[in-house]
């Protein structure tokens, strides 16, 4: 047995793995721009998304915590290929997140040397293109590899600058400048306006990856107590940033001057200029870009390891599941490489930074909403057809409560995938047609290899049925 599988991980490690892939200060821009109103949509996206499906991971990872996450859930619950469909759909949407994450690192890097880089595509690109195959290497060593990195750059490159936001913005209003959100009641009702609507389907999903600690639960030495207590400490830790952080961000920059890519880099710019301490601009963009890093990490491995497990029972072909002595799917890794490079280089042909951005998170949202609706699904059906199953964690209140649960998220995941059809007022996005028909052809692409592969595979057996129901534990 690899020194990789017998390594075990903590809370700590397991919470840091989640944090990392949820965190991160280019999330803080999305929701600033709504100013007072972003504490009625962040209770909301707790609500439809955060909570349940920290419940639903936590009950699921519990109770089947075999390798594979999300793949290991929906099979049990509906069988292999359902379960190939639900973590492919994990492991694709990266191909068009990650140049989103890296826009943000490079943006955030270029501030360390000359802001004007921030819109200079060519230098983005590089970057862009250096740090990704940088972190797929690193990620060839393994989950403890990707945990420490999570850990460290989580602490120092997310937690740390979201407080410096805080301070900052704390002392900007205190040296006598306006909020740029003066408070009333009026001002936390959001406006629903169709436009705006779309924009939510997106918002809601920044705090997809909650599931991370899913992928892993099988190195925990105790799955019962570890994953339950590292999904809480990584919801609090979750909330806390993302709420104080995009709340200050709101204070000090007005919402028209707020930019998807580099909004972070400008409120500190714009804040330390004004405190008289803009040496402090330089160490700050750097560890803005190594947060970035760390939030990055987690979603290279985790899916990856999600579709490796498939390839081990048939449902694809075996050289897509190849792995190292490190027990890391190489080819997996390789091939999202040179997927999401060919999404980085998008960004050379794109006038619109801010739009290129949002038009790639709308199609990583659509892809995943998929994942998360099988995931629902499956908490439930496993209630009825796997009632015996020891859970260590069970979604409280019953049948009553996993239906409420898992019924709330469905209806999450269908309003938003509706809604991520709809062009986003704040954004030029053109022809509203064609938004519509690109958005859907990467979708279908993105989403198509599962029913390609069991195209290839009809008339061969296949692991299509759950495994057999294990034995209660006493």
């Amino acid at each position: 047995m690899t020194a990789a599988r017998t390594a075990k991980l903590g809370v700590l490690s397991l919470a840091m793995i989640n944090v990392a892939a949820i965190v991160s200060a280019r999330n803080l821009p999305v929701m600033a721009e709504y100013g007072w109103a972003m504490l009625a949509l962040f209770a909301l996206s707790a609500i439809v998304f955060l909570i349940p499906i920290a419940m639903a991971a936590a009950e699921l990872g519990t109770a089947w915590p075999r390798e594979g996450g999300v793949y290991a859930w929906v099979k049990e619950a509906f069988g292999g290929r359902a379960g190939f469909l639900a973590v492919w759909c994990d492991y694709s949407e990266n191909i068009a997140w990650f140049p989103t994450v890296l826009s943000f690192i490079a943006a955030s890097l270029a501030y360390a040397i000359n802001p004007a880089l921030a819109s200079d595509n060519l230098f983005l690109v590089l970057v862009m293109l250096t740090f990704f195959w940088g972190t797929t290497a690193a990620n060839l060593f393994g989950v403890r590899a990707s945990s420490a990195i999570g850990a460290i750059g989580t602490v120092l490159g997310s937690i740390l600058p979201a407080v410096l936001v805080v301070i900052l913005g704390a002392a900007f209003l205190l040296a006598g400048n306006p909020s740029q959100i003066p408070f009333s009641a009026g001002a936390l009702v959001p406006d629903v306006s169709l436009g705006n609507l779309a924009f939510l389907g997106g918002i809601i999903l920044l705090f997809t990856g909650m599931e991370m600690a899913g992928f892993h639960s099988s190195e925990t030495r105790d799955p019962g107590r570890v994953v339950p207590r590292a999904i809480l400490l990584a919801v609090a830790v979750t909330l806390v940033f993302s709420v104080l952080g995009s709340l200050f961000m709101a204070f000090v920059l007005p919402s028209e001057q707020i930019s998807l890519v580099a909004g972070t880099m400008e409120l500190f710019a714009h804040v330390l200029d004004t405190l008289s301490v803009g040496w402090l601009l330089v160490p700050l963009a750097l560890l803005v870009a190594f947060g970035g890093v760390a939030h990055l990490t987690p979603w290279i491995l985790g899916p990856a390891k999600g579709v490796a497990a498939v390839t081990r029972e048939g449902l694809a072909p075996a050289a897509l599941g190849r792995v190292n002595r490190n027990d890391v799917p190489v080819t997996l890794l390789l091939v999202q490489g040179v997927g999401g490079s060919v999404f980085a280089l998008l960004f050379l042909f794109v006038p619109s930074v801010n739009t290129s951005y949002w038009m790639l998170s709308a199609v990583t949202a659509q892809i995943v909403i998929v994942m998360y609706a099988l995931m629902f699904a499956a908490v439930i059906r496993l209630r009825y057809t796997r009632p015996s199953v020891h859970r260590p964690y069970r979604i409280p209140g019953g049948l009553p409560g996993v239906w409420a649960v898992g019924g709330i998220g469905l209806v999450g995941c269908v309003v938003s995938f509706l809604l991520g059809f709809v062009p986003p007022s704040q954004l030029k996005t053109g022809d509203t047609v064609a938004y519509v028909v690109l958005l859907a052809l990467a979708v279908v692409v993105l989403s198509l290899p599962p029913f390609v592969f069991a195209y290839l595979r009809r008339g061969r057996p296949a692991a299509d049925t759950a495994s057999p129901e294990p034995v209660a534990a006493p």
